[in-house]
């Protein structure tokens, strides 16, 4: 009986509240897109960020007879030099153990014709020309400054590269589009929330008689509360459906079908990110539903 009167009332609910119920599951489903995207889009950069500095490398370049860095003297690298600078390349404590690799010229070279096999420019260079350089892997990619600190401007020391240069631009670059995408995404929740507490304080005052009614015969407050939270309940969890769907078909089409194929090299989100981020998308859709309603029919319970 109970049951029945609590469908029933769900059902008249949702016939009275048609427009807005349908408004709520669409600001539902827009919010929670653009909220399960702005996750994604934080663990993309999470990987690249990780699949990349796990592979920089610092490359300390060595003098030719044509080099012009500080180091250079407008001569060839001696041997002593050589060895002084790898002792301080082996000696720093951000260097990691076995983390140094000596590219002769003679791999330089082999490297080089590799790279522009097909470019007219390798008749053009010789062995001679090429750089030696000491490849130096790090304990902690994030610690590079004291490493290039303490060879850069060393005698016999050309240049010192290192990735980071290039590419915390980028991560910058898009840590500032997830930020922009995280407040985005809040600001329509917010609305999603002032939309639901708005349809259920009108669906509680034009019910109000009733909720008298039943507070004289001494139905409890849970059960009065009960059709107003399932009806907040369904709209949220069919918004968090589509923009659970949403989510799925971008990453299958967008991630899986494009980008995937395009940069092979660059780690992608795949299944498992995006199920860990439609289980927030469902959790984050259902507290939008049940913390607005109680809060909203608990001033309709004192009667």
């Amino acid at each position: 009986m109970r049951l029945n009167y609590i469908l029933s009332d769900l059902g008249i609910g949702l016939k009275r509240n048609l427009s807005m119920t349908i408004a709520v599951v669409v600001t539902i489903w827009v919010s929670l897109s653009l909220f399960g995207s702005a996750l994604l889009a934080r663990e993309q950069v999470d990987l690249m960020k990780g699949n990349w500095y796990d592979k920089i490398q610092i490359s300390v370049f060595l003098c030719t007879k044509d080099s012009g860095g500080r180091g250079c003297s407008g001569t060839e690298v001696t041997q002593e030099q050589k060895n002084r600078i790898q002792q301080v390349i082996e000696t720093n404590p951000d260097t990691a153990p076995d983390g140094v690799f000596t590219e002769s010229k003679a791999q330089a070279f082999e490297s080089f014709k590799k790279l522009y096999k097909d470019s007219p420019i390798v008749s053009t260079v010789t062995q001679d020309q090429m750089q030696e350089s000491f490849r130096v892997k790090l304990k902690d990619p994030q610690k590079y400054q004291n490493l290039v600190s303490a060879v850069a401007g060393l005698p016999g020391v050309d240049t010192v590269q290192d990735l980071r240069q290039y590419l915390d631009p980028l991560f910058k670059a898009l840590n500032g589009l997830q930020v922009g995408a995280l407040i985005a995404a809040g600001l329509l929740l917010v609305a999603a929330l002032m939309q639901i507490s708005n349809t259920i304080r009108l669906a509680a005052y034009a019910r109000r008689r009733e909720i008298g009614i039943m507070r004289l015969v001494g139905a409890s407050n849970f059960y009065i509360q009960l059709p107003f939270l399932l009806e907040a309940v369904l709209a949220a969890l069919v918004g968090a459906i589509f923009a659970c769907a949403t989510l799925w078909v971008g990453v299958y089409f967008v991630v899986m079908q494009r980008a995937q194929e395009t940069f092979r090299v660059w780690q992608w989100v795949g299944a498992t990110e995006t199920f860990r981020a439609t289980l927030i998308m469902v959790v984050a859709g259902l507290i939008l539903a049940v913390i607005p309603t109680f809060l909203t029919t608990r001033k309709y319970l004192k009667v």
